[in-house]
């Protein structure tokens, strides 16, 4: 990341299988501690809190102190831009489905 504060990229984020899987479990609670999120996996947790912190540089998570606690919350927001990332290419294979199937249809008669 570079010094004048740039958010990491949400596609970069959400490339491993770890971060994906814990999105998944802070999506379906609305806070967790962070030893919690460390229970969840078989590494330790440094490992835990390096992925929660790109995911926090993407923007997709935020945390807060609660005495000693760090708590950890999603934000979806930034997964807006995969939403529609994805939405573009499922236009274009729909439109590009229904061309094709215009066209068996045709050789058909």
């Amino acid at each position: 990341m570079s010094e004048n504060n740039e958010k990491r990229d949400v596609f970069d984020a959400i490339a491993d299988p770890t971060r994906r899987r814990l999105i998944r479990l802070l999506a379906e609670a609305e806070e967790i501690p962070l030893h919690e999120l460390t229970a969840q996996f078989q590494m330790g947790r440094t490992a835990v809190s390096k992925h929660l912190t790109i995911l926090k540089e993407a923007g997709l998570v935020h945390d807060r102190k609660v005495g000693r606690e760090t708590r950890f919350k999603l934000n979806t927001s930034p997964l807006r831009e995969i939403q529609d990332w994805v939405a573009f290419y499922s236009k274009f294979w729909s439109t590009n489905m229904l061309r094709l199937e215009q066209l068996l249809e045709e050789e058909e008669e």
